[in-house]
């Protein structure tokens, strides 16, 4: 284990970093306002405040680990490099044909993202693979040669190359970037073939664009930060946080930068599993709010749940179907707009709407008081008495009452003729409310039930709403960890370089050919043991996992089950069958038995050693309850309850042990625990927070319906 390390995660609104040092037996947590347009600023100045704060100089520091949201945000900003795509001729509009499926089956004036690659950078190439990989029209060399020394001259800076049926057979997308090598030596080249390899050319297109457009920037980002930490002293080992949960080096992250797209979320969800591990609970739902959204993500057996890709640039933000389609490895999760910087608004009915749009960091919630007009959560929560103005970010950054109070007041309570703690309350419920019926849907549609779940909550919205959000979904209870509002760096510290590949190859499960699928199993398998060779990692040490997406005869999509190492035969067949059975009853409550099946996709992951972690607060100084109360405060908890005395308690001097009863508020510097009327909060052996519901939650937990109407 290194003996220095160091997690650091750029979200929407604050940057966040845990340093851990083994030696001395502490952890040093540092959090600051993101900084636009370059992050670098921002990262840089929580690395050197952690060191000061820990004194070890940056040279001491032996492994860093980091996740960024700027390539996904340079995807929904568009601002990534003029891209091209070179398709297989009469191909190159399906990036915008799209799928034949609506996300809306009745809007009329249905919109779909744009092309990352518009028509006119679009270009048909004169080549055809077959479906079993076998030339049917050899590759113009001319013309591509041609193509891409107009394209240098017109300054576009990538190319997205996405032919036929290159997932069975490359050649002619791997002569087209030695094509390039000679006629444009400075264009950034993505081949499908490397990117996404498998089967479905529309969302292999899609993701091999996305990779292609945003390389550039993420290159970029990497070699400024990069060169800040050597000229700080870093000499340490750098790693980027994958969307699936595993670490890639910067090389790997430069080259595939469509891995890294969900890396700070992806954090938070290997937290929230090394936390099921060490506790013993086997279902979690990792719950974390930020100041932007609120991510969601099932924990099952220690691990979180992996999809084989997801959505991005969403053009209405939460609706499936209307985004660019990536086929890389992803933790499952969803996302909502539901952060502490969410904006409230009253709609046209009279209803108290919350998110999707928020204030940012920049002017950010009223009460940052940074210019701000627009009511949020934060300034709803505030108003409710759950945040210590005084207390925000452990004192660095007070918040100011007045602007929240007046905002809440212009444009919710004065419109709906009610008192402003009433309409804060509609606020905090109403954010409440979009989060439990989000992760109900999400958990029932993988048949699970919602109140098997603990919610672990993080993030430095997260503690302050979790009580709400259980108690809707009738969770049994909430864990915080400490350090919750940096959680995602924590869930860094305890990731693994790993690395995923996937080949496309489809045949009937009956009429596989058993030799060619182990040798190109063996081969991924090989190529992954040299990347983490490449990466430090000892040839003992390394796992590896096989997996392969089958479905029905006939059927569009695709369930991913294990399959055994080794060598493989027409002997596994029953096994394979079992897994796959096993897992579509558990996805839909039945199988079909008359049907035959097909395989499309083979997988291998290959990932070192997965390093424990357990947190140790750096200033826990542990007590009893009577110890650990700070004072009181007012807080409101609902017209059931009205405004109560709440007790404020110090959480870095709540020892292993003790136990509160709600209402109660407790403080840490990156986030506040509410725990409702009714409620029991007690510290376990690992120092994490765990509240226990009541069995029958309150209107302060629950709620009652809130009218939202004047009154």
């Amino acid at each position: 284990m290194s003996a220095v390390r160091m997690g650091v995660d750029i979200g929407g609104t604050f940057t966040d970093l845990l340093l851990v040092d083994d030696r001395a037996k502490r952890m040093v947590i540092e959090k600051g306002l993101t900084t636009y347009p370059d992050p670098t600023e921002g990262v840089m100045g929580v690395v050197l405040r952690a060191t000061e704060r820990a004194e070890v100089p940056l040279r001491d520091v032996e492994v860093l680990v980091h996740g960024t949201t700027l390539a996904i945000n340079t995807l929904i900003e568009r601002t990534g490099a003029p891209t091209a795509l070179f398709a297989t001729r009469g191909h190159r509009d399906a990036v915008e044909i799209r799928r034949e499926q609506r996300y809306d089956m009745y809007d009329v004036l249905l919109e779909a993202p744009e092309p990352l690659a518009p028509r006119y950078l679009r270009f048909d190439i004169e080549e055809r693979m077959t479906a079993e990989g076998e030339v049917a029209v050899p590759l113009n060399r001319e013309q591509v040669a041609r193509l891409l020394r107009r394209l240098q001259q017109r300054g576009v800076q990538a190319l997205a190359v996405c032919l036929l049926h290159s997932y069975r057979n490359p050649a002619h997308e791997l002569a087209i970037a030695d094509i390039a090598r000679d006629a444009a030596p400075d264009l950034r080249v993505s081949l499908s073939s490397r990117v996404a390899p498998e089967i479905k050319e529309y969302e292999r297109a899609s993701t091999t664009l996305c990779n292609a457009y945003v390389q550039a920037k993420v290159d970029e980002y990497l070699t400024r930060l990069e060169h800040e930490l050597v000229r700080s002293g870093f000499r340490g080992a750098f790693y980027l946080m994958q969307s699936s949960g595993g670490l890639v080096t910067t090389a790997t992250a430069r080259q595939f930068p469509v891995r890294i797209l969900e890396s700070g979320p992806a954090g938070g969800a290997l937290a929230a599993a090394n936390a099921g591990r060490l506790t013993g609970r086997t279902r979690l739902l990792s719950f974390d709010m930020g100041g932007t959204t609120a991510k969601l993500a099932a924990i099952n057996d220690g691990e979180p749940l992996v999809a084989p890709g997801f959505e991005v640039a969403r053009v209405y933000r939460f609706a499936r179907g209307s985004g660019m389609p990536v086929r890389i490895p992803v933790i499952e999760m969803i996302e909502i707009g539901a952060g502490g910087g969410s904006i409230a608004r009253v709609d046209r009915l009279g209803l108290i709407r919350v998110g999707p749009e928020s204030a940012g960091a920049q002017p950010g919630p009223a009460c940052y008081d940074r210019g701000g007009t627009a009511p949020t959560v934060t300034d709803a929560d505030l108003l409710l008495g759950y945040l210590d103005p005084a207390y925000f970010l452990g004192g660095h950054m007070p918040l100011a009452p007045e602007p929240a109070r007046r905002a809440v007041t212009d444009h919710i309570a004065r419109p709906l003729g009610m008192d402003v703690t009433r309409a804060a309350w509609g606020i905090h419920r109403i954010v409440n409310e979009n989060m439990a019926n989000a992760a109900r849907v999400h958990l029932v549609e993988r048949g699970t039930d919602p109140r098997e779940y603990a919610v672990f909550a993080f993030g430095g919205a997260g503690p302050v709403h979790a009580y709400g959000v259980a108690a809707l979904l009738g969770a049994p209870a909430i864990i915080v960890p400490p350090g919750a509002g940096v959680a995602s760096a924590v869930g860094f510290l305890t990731a693994s370089p790993a690395f995923e590949f996937v080949h496309g190859w489809y045949a009937r499960l009956g009429t596989v050919d058993w030799a060619r699928v182990n040798g190109f199993l063996s081969e991924m398998e090989t190529q992954g043991r040299d990347l983490l060779a490449g990466a430090g990692v000892a040839g003992a040490a390394i796992g590896v996992q096989r997996a392969c997406d089958i479905r029905y005869e006939g059927q569009g999509s695709e369930v991913t089950v294990p399959i055994p190492l080794g060598t493989l035969s027409a002997s596994q067949l029953e096994d394979i069958q079992r897994a796959f059975e096993e897992r579509y009853r558990a996805l839909y409550g039945r199988t079909v038995p008359a049907a035959g099946l097909e395989v499309v996709n083979w997988r291998v992951t290959v990932r070192g050693p997965q390093p424990a972690f357990r947190m140790s607060p750096e200033t826990t100084r542990g007590g009893p309850p009577s110890m650990a109360r700070k004072g009181a405060r007012p807080a409101y908890f609902g017209e059931a309850h009205g405004l109560l005395d709440t007790a404020v308690f110090d959480r870095y001097r709540l020892a292993a042990g003790t136990a509160v009863e709600g209402p109660a508020i407790i403080e840490e510097r990156e986030s506040t625990i509410v725990v409702g009327p009714g409620g029991r909060a007690w510290v376990d052996d690992l120092l994490n927070v765990v509240v226990d519901l009541p069995r029958h939650p309150t209107e302060a937990s629950a709620g009652a319906e809130l009218d939202a109407r004047p009154t």
